[in-house]
């Protein structure tokens, strides 16, 4: 199994913790990555809930959301050693969008600037 089919099967609540606690690290709050994830996505607190309860995979989380927002196309730059403008897989590149917005937050940016705004 290369790397794109883990990231399609892993689940999203196996990873959602570690995004808040790099948030929290650097003097951020659960609100605010959930706030980042309902911007992307527009799942709200109960379907947001339901998909960790049912850890859901990644492949599925995006697949399945309400919404996937129309300005995530401005989010640039690079994470993981990857331009997330130049991601081909359409997964992967929701996956890394998330990481970069993510990435932003812990770093200090202003919410209107992560979520392009």
């Amino acid at each position: 199994m290369d790397n794109t089919q883990r990231v399609y099967r892993m689940s999203f609540a196996s990873v959602y913790p570690l995004y808040i606690q790099k948030a929290e690290k650097k003097g951020r709050t659960k609100e605010e990555v959930d706030t980042i994830i309902y911007w992307l996505t527009a799942y709200d607190a109960t379907t947001l809930q339901q998909q960790i309860d049912n850890k859901t995979d990644f492949e599925n989380f995006f697949a399945q959301a309400p919404k996937f927002n129309p300005n995530a196309g401005k989010i640039s730059g690079v994470i993981c050693g990857y331009r997330v403008e130049d991601i081909a897989d359409p997964l992967i590149q929701k996956v890394r969008y998330l990481d970069k917005l993510i990435d932003e937050l812990a770093k200090g940016k202003a919410m209107e600037k992560i979520l392009r705004a």
